[in-house]
Order: C-alpha cells, then sequence, then structure tokens
C-alpha cells in the first residue's frame, strides 16, 4: 500500500520539487527573464485549470471566463489607484476572489438555465457587456487601462523579487491543482460528471442538478478572479483586453491541449501554449496557423490532450 501510494506520487513531487528549483537555476545561469516567463504560465494555468473545472468536469463551455479572470485583476488595480500602491494582498487577493465569485453567480443564475451552445452564446455576451463597461471608466484608465506602480503587499514577503513572486504563485497553483483533484474525485465532482453525461437522468434520481452546475460555476470564478489578481501583479498593468472573450478562447485552447478533465490539463496546455507560442513567433509572424494545425492534429489524435494521454499511459 506504501509503495503504491509513493509510486503513485513520486511524478508530482519530483515535478514540483524541480519547479522550486527552477527560479534559483535560472538566477544563477543569468537567465532571470525565464523566471518572469514561468510565472506567467503558472498564472494562465490556474486560470485554464478554472475554466477546467466547468468544461471538463461540467460540460459547460463558456466563452465569458474572462469577464472573471479581468473582474480580479481590476480588483487589484482598483484598490491600488484608490487605497495605494502595495496593498497588502491578504486584502486584494480574496476580493479578487470575492469579484470572480459573485459575477460567477450572477452570470451563472442566468446562463445556467440553458444549455448547449445556447449557453456559449450567453456567456459570451456577458463578458462583452463587463468589456465595454469597463472601456467606458475613464476614471480608472478606460480603453488604456491602469498601471499598478508596485505589485501587492505581503508580510515578510517581497513581492517586489520575481523569484520570490514566482515561488509564491507557485504554491498557489500547487495548492489549487491539488484541490481541483481531490474534488474531481469526491461526491461533488462525481455528479457533476454525471450531471454532465446525462443531466435528465442525475435529476430524475433526485439531484439538483442546476445547484451543482451553479456552485461549480461560482468556485470556478473564484479560481479565475484569483488568477486575475496574480496577472495583475505580473504585468503591474490591468487592461479591459483582459475581459475579452479572445482571452476565453485562449484558455480554451490550453485545456484541450492540456486535457479535459484532468487536473493537469491547465498546467500541460498553458505550458504548451505558451512555448508553442514562443517558438513559432520566432520562426513566422503567421504563428497562429501553425498552432492551429497542432491544435487539430491534437483533437483528432489525442483527444484526451497532454495530461490525458500521459495519465492513461501511467
Amino acid at each position: 500500500m506504501m509503495a503504491d501510494t509513493l509510486r503513485r506520487h513520486i511524478g508530482p513531487i519530483a515535478a514540483l520539487a524541480l519547479a522550486i528549483a527552477f527560479p534559483f537555476a535560472a538566477r544563477a545561469l543569468g537567465q532571470e527573464f525565464y523566471v518572469g516567463f514561468a510565472s506567467r504560465v503558472l498564472i494562465l494555468a490556474l486560470f485554464a485549470s478554472s475554466l477546467n473545472l466547468i468544461v471538463g468536469l461540467g460540460g459547460m463551455v463558456s466563452l465569458g471566463h474572462a469577464a472573471l479572470f479581468g473582474a480580479g485583476a481590476y480588483v487589484v488595480g482598483i484598490a491600488s489607484a484608490e487605497i495605494g500602491p502595495g496593498t497588502s494582498a491578504l486584502l486584494t487577493w480574496p476580493l479578487a476572489m470575492g469579484a470572480g465569485a459573485l459575477l460567477a453567480l450572477f452570470i451563472g443564475a442566468i446562463s445556467l438555465r440553458t444549455h448547449g451552445v445556447y449557453f456559449i452564446m450567453i456567456t459570451l455576451a456577458f463578458a462583452q457587456m463587463v468589456y465595454y463597461v469597463f472601456v467606458s471608466l475613464k476614471a480608472w484608465g478606460g480603453d488604456d487601462g491602469l498601471s499598478l506602480p508596485r505589485r501587492s503587499s505581503l508580510p515578510g514577503v517581497s513581492l517586489a523579487d520575481d523569484v520570490t513572486f514566482y515561488l509564491v504563485v507557485l504554491a498557489l497553483c500547487a495548492a489549487v491543482v491539488h484541490a481541483l483533484a481531490r474534488l474531481s474525485r469526491s461526491r461533488f465532482g462525481v455528479v457533476l460528471v454525471g450531471i454532465r453525461d446525462n443531466e435528465a437522468r442525475m435529476a430524475s434520481l433526485g439531484y439538483a442538478t442546476f445547484r451543482y452546475r451553479l456552485v461549480a460555476f461560482v468556485i470556478s470564478g473564484a479560481l479565475a478572479g484569483l488568477a486575475g489578481a496574480l496577472m495583475a501583479n505580473q504585468n503591474n498593468f490591468v487592461s479591459p483586453n483582459m475581459m475579452h472573450w479572445e482571452q476565453s478562447g485562449v484558455a480554451l485552447v490550453m485545456v484541450i491541449l492540456g486535457g479535459l478533465a484532468s487536473p493537469w490539463g491547465g498546467l500541460a496546455g498553458a505550458g504548451a501554449f505558451l512555448i508553442l507560442e514562443e517558438a513559432l513567433q520566432a520562426l513566422t509572424r503567421h504563428w497562429q496557423i501553425p498552432l492551429g494545425v497542432i491544435l487539430l492534429l491534437v483533437v483528432f489524435f489525442a483527444p484526451r490532450g497532454i495530461a490525458g494521454g500521459f495519465e492513461r499511459r501511467r
């Protein structure tokens, strides 16, 4: 039993150890650019994982997830503008999660009464409405966005240091991935998968399907809000473009690349997408075309994605 448990966890433990050692090795080699790049990968992995919860487990394909992501980012930006630069992360990051959850509750309470393409279009409509609201808010930058003089503060920790910020993001990302893995195996996760596969049958068994889907949507919104808060700190800048539906499309591509319903899908997809983006941009200005071809190949020949295929081999 102990041997089986150790064998099952040796891969994630080794990956976490390498991730912890990475920024120190990059700094020693004078390649600190890659520390910031890795932080961006982890933040977008968190965002993609939040989307994977509702798409992979719940079967709810949303094109409005960027609105939740941007809402979390704007909480940090507005706090910096109104309260002062470097507002405590212990205040702004939970508020960002709350903003994402509340917005998800509002959007979900309406859009989850529909299914399929109607759900996709309603979430898209809500995202665009939120986008244009923030474009019109000239007091907070409007279309030009809002700059942050410095990152949020954390007691006893200097987030201004890229390595320290990376380690904080890594800790949060690892905690979220672990929590989502536990959730997918829990009773809630199993019921959510059942609703995805046959909602009518689950309703006939007495499950409140709308409530389960809404709770999953709100949890997803809270995690997207946290990812937005971290991205605002990473870039020291927030913009309505973070709420545009194209950002939701990018997250959906990451989920498909990484693997639907896999706890590691968001991380694998974000890493693959950003690495491919960097590599293909160095080869051609029309990098979206080969990326589209790669995505088609994944859909046709590896429908379980990178992480899903690896888990199947294990």
